[in-house]
C-alpha cells in the first residue's frame, strides 16, 4: 500500500502545530471621505469600471466592493448629471414611470442625460401624484 505524503506546511504554526491566521482588518463603514473618494476616482480612471470585488484590496480601500460599485454608480461617475431636473425630463420619467415602473435601469435607457437611481425615484414617487 502507497504511503501518502503529509499534507504542506504554509504559514506560521502554533506550539500545538495549529495553523495561526491573522484576521483581515476590519472594513470601515458609514459615510466615505474625501480621500476615500479621491482614492477610487483615481483607481477608476487608471485601471477602469469592473472587478469591484478585488477593486478595494487593489486600491488600498478598506471597503467592500459592493460599497465601492455603489459609490461609483451614484456619485463619483463624471457623467452623473447634477443640479435640477427640467421641466421636459420630469415628464418624461413620469411617462416612462407610467409604463414601465420602477425599472429604472430601463428609464435611464430612454433619457439622453444619465441620473443616479435614487433621483430617478425621487422623481417618479413623490412627483408621480401629479
Amino acid at each position: 500500500m502507497a504511503r501518502r505524503k503529509p499534507p504542506a506546511q504554509h504559514g506560521a504554526r502554533s506550539e500545538d502545530g495549529q495553523a495561526q491566521t491573522t484576521a483581515p482588518p476590519p472594513l470601515k463603514r458609514g459615510p466615505w471621505t474625501a480621500e476615500e473618494d479621491e482614492v477610487l476616482v483615481r483607481f477608476v480612471a487608471r485601471e477602469g469600471e469592473g472587478r469591484w470585488r478585488t477593486l478595494p484590496r487593489r486600491a488600498g480601500l478598506l471597503r467592500c466592493g459592493k460599497s465601492c460599485r455603489l459609490r461609483w454608480m451614484n456619485y463619483l461617475r463624471p457623467d452623473i448629471k447634477r443640479g435640477p431636473i427640467a421641466e421636459d425630463e420630469e415628464d418624461l420619467i413620469l411617462r416612462l414611470h407610467r409604463v414601465l415602473g420602477n425599472r429604472c435601469v430601463h428609464v435611464t435607457y430612454f433619457l439622453k442625460c444619465v441620473y443616479a437611481d435614487a433621483r430617478l425615484m425621487d422623481v417618479a414617487v413623490h412627483a408621480g401624484g401629479r
